[in-house]
């Protein structure tokens, strides 16, 4: 046996796997035409477990040991792991994003190559630790390189949700197409048959997506779901398709050059390096780092030629060719779930065309393109894999995908990476001043009067298109660590929405950050989870009122909400958001529009194609004729928000059945939000950094990172 990063390969096709927190335990074997699967499971210690073919080499069988091992291992679990199962993630959990890097990819793969002999064969990756209780399988199908060191980037973020397993094909190893069909089959059937309501996942990177959808084509009643990055179903259309023949011809010599000129096409150099450089790092720093990684990132592209040698790489080519030919023709086979995502700048594949026409075939099928992003997606620096399956609604630890329950927290990794690439600059502008009331009705700065504990229901002042969301967002995850669970229209979450961008955009990070549609149970499953809840009465006709509306309520005429608040305990807390005058200037509202020939056509179209989910007793608030107004934009002010005293509904289940005094209860709610609303327009002009240009000139010398822009004094 050789010890390999973490786990030890047995020459038939075993595999131990030594970790301090984990026993991660696949192996599949071509060898005897049979295999074993355990499940990994948190033990203490170093705890190994070595698993192999069916019949060991004097034919005794390993089932009896396989059992016992398996108690052993879910007992100790069920006493180790009862405290994380029960609270989940919390938010701004720690992802480890850019904690490895593409030199722990050499790193690992220059170990596992050292010794690499006997068939295809799965590990558990040691960084991915114990997954939370009822975790779906995640299986890697890596691609060229065969190592199944893929994923180096993104071990830990996936490990906290999923049981992850990584296809190792050895050097030498040259196992036909179908053979790789075969072995992955048979391990998507035995996971099948352990959880039959728990879906699969299968990664496939370039060469492995192909793998994959082969092995989706052949079990269409497996809850299968297929992340393809950069699926190599393109390979004739290569732009190198006319090199290839040259390197069969090419000397032995001059092979080692291969690797060096391979490595930059299928990645970007500089992403790769950029993968643990702080966004929040000063330019200069950045630059440094960036220099340092590149130099230390250069003597490890040699180690391709040995991942990849001469003979491999030819059998490489040619397995390539047969597996896209072969999952081409069965694509009409394919009933999974799929996600594919394409490179902008793949200079290996044609990435982007290829994921449209995959779309079109495919029955279930959503694409997300990276455009400054090459080959290695995977590998380079960017959004996370588990970001990605998050916000396209991929994940999911059942048959049926619930928003609600599915829900895993934003992470530091992704919270950072919204506040500063995605809307760093709006947040720069708005210079967002939060206020909270306190149980003596005494109003402070911050959020130290909001509730801890949940269930929160916070009901307020929806702004134009919205702006106000990004602000709360920012806030209580940076001072409370509470992520908001908010309300939004159904629209958001319809499929047409993927027309609009196959890019990574907003309404993906919505749904990241706890997005959910509004309807009375998903507001009454979040309640039920002690969740801090984000609600909007006034909801669109709100957020796309017209000229002279700003700052006016469109509240329905019936209290549900404070009823479904009382039903458990819920604590309310009524705000005022202002500062959507100081950003923009309505121009066009929907009256406007309405009166331009073809634009009004486009209008009406819209609206009678909309979800209504408002009926007639809600008021003015069911007016769902709605469009985007034309801003004109000016020199930027401030967002003002204030919390009001918390209005606690323990103990008013009566409510329930008294609509008298819950129609009080909403009525007080409302006129509490009008007054928020007053207070801070009128407050606002006391504020000496109200203006963009103002504070920019006080934070060149009091930088916001180490001292607050000051505001009015409540």
């Amino acid at each position: 046996m050789a010890s390999v990063g973490g786990f030890v390969v047995s020459p038939v096709g075993a595999v131990r796997c030594v970790t301090r927190h984990r026993v991660g335990v696949r192996a599949q074997s071509l060898e005897g035409g049979g295999s074993t699967v355990l499940s990994s499971e948190s033990v203490n210690g170093s705890s190994s477990v070595v698993v192999g073919t069916q019949k060991n080499h004097n034919g005794g069988s390993l089932v009896k040991e396989e059992a016992k091992v398996r108690s052993l291992v879910v007992e100790e679990n069920k006493k180790k792991k009862k405290g994380e199962t029960e609270e989940g993630l919390a938010a701004l959990w720690d992802d480890g994003y850019g904690r490895n890097s593409v030199e722990d990819y050499f790193a690992a793969a220059k170990e596992i190559c050292r010794s690499d002999g006997g068939p295809p064969r799965w590990f558990c990756p040691v960084e991915c630790g114990p997954p939370l209780k009822d975790s779906p399988t995640l299986l890697f199908l890596p691609g060229m390189d065969g190592t199944g060191f893929g994923l180096t980037l993104h071990h830990q973020a996936l490990g906290k949700v999923f049981e992850v397993r990584c296809l190792h094909i050895p050097v030498h190893d040259r196992t036909p197409f179908e053979g790789l069909v075969k072995l992955v089959g048979e391990a998507v059937k035995h996971e099948h048959a352990l959880s039959p309501n728990k879906p699969i996942y299968l990664v496939g990177d370039s060469f492995g997506g192909s793998l994959a959808l082969a092995v989706a084509a052949h079990n269409p009643t497996v809850d299968l779901v297929l992340i393809l990055s950069n699926p190599a179903t393109s390979v004739g259309q290569s732009q190198l398709q006319p090199l290839f023949p040259m390197l069969e011809a090419l000397p032995d010599e001059l092979h080692v050059a291969v690797p060096f000129v391979l490595s930059f096409i299928m990645g970007d150099p500089v992403k790769m390096a950029s993968v643990n450089i702080g966004n929040r790092l000063p330019p200069v720093k950045k630059i440094e780092q960036l220099s340092y990684n590149l130099t230390a990132l250069l003597p490890c592209l040699p180690e391709l030629a040995n991942i990849i040698p001469r003979d491999t790489l030819l059998w490489k080519l040619k397995l390539l060719k047969s597996a896209a030919a072969y999952a081409n023709s069965r694509l009409h086979a394919v009933k999974a779930e799929v996600l594919v995502l394409a490179s902008g700048k793949d200079n290996l594949l044609p990435s982007t065309s290829e994921a449209q026409r995959l779309a079109g075939i495919l029955s279930n099928c959503k694409v997300r393109v990276f455009k400054d992003s090459g080959h290695t997606l995977l590998l380079e620096d960017g959004i996370g894999l588990l970001t990605i399956i998050k916000g396209t609604c991929m994940y999911r630890p059942s048959r049926r995908h619930d928003l609600v329950r599915d829900f895993i927290p934003p992470s530091m990794t992704e919270f950072r990476y919204a506040m500063d690439q995605v809307v760093g600059l709006f947040r720069s502008v708005t210079g967002s001043v939060f206020f909270s009331t306190l149980e003596d009705g005494k109003i402070v700065k911050g959020l130290s009067g909001v509730p801890e504990e949940g269930p929160v229901l916070y009901v307020g002042y929806h702004m134009l298109l919205g702006f106000e969301l990004i602000s709360l967002t920012d806030g209580f995850l940076s001072e409370k660590g509470i992520a908001l669970r908010g309300i939004a229209h159904p629209e958001l979450f319809l499929p047409k929405v993927e027309s609009f961008s196959s890019e990574f955009s907003m309404f993906d990070w919505v749904k990241i950050f706890g997005g959910v549609p509004v309807s009375a149970s998903n507001l009454f499953k979040l309640l039920s989870t002690k969740s801090h809840v984000l609600l909007y009465p006034g909801g669109a006709r709100e957020a796309l009122h017209y000229k002279g509306e700003e700052y006016k309520l469109f509240w329905p005429d019936h209290p549900e909400f404070v009823r479904m608040a009382a039903r458990f305990g819920a604590t309310i807390v009524p705000f005022g958001a202002v500062g959507e005058d100081d950003l923009a200037q309505m121009v066009l509202d929907y009256n406007d529009l309405m009166k331009i020939p073809i634009v009004n056509d486009y209008i009406r179209d819209m609206n009678r194609d909309s979800v209504k989910f408002r009926d007639e007793r809600s008021g003015e608030v069911a007016n769902q004729n709605l469009s985007v107004p034309v801003l004109a934009p000016k020199i930027p002010g401030r967002f003002y928000f204030l919390f009001g005293k918390p209005i606690r509904t323990k103990g008013m289940e009566n409510m329930l059945k008294d609509r008298e005094n819950a129609n009080k209860i909403y009525l007080q709610i409302k006129s509490k939000v009008e007054s928020n609303l007053n207070y801070l327009i009128k407050k606002r002009k006391e504020d000496p950094y109200r203006n963009f240009i103002d504070r920019k000139m006080y934070q060149i010398f009091y930088p916001p990172e180490t001292e607050p822009t000051p505001s009015f004094e409540p």
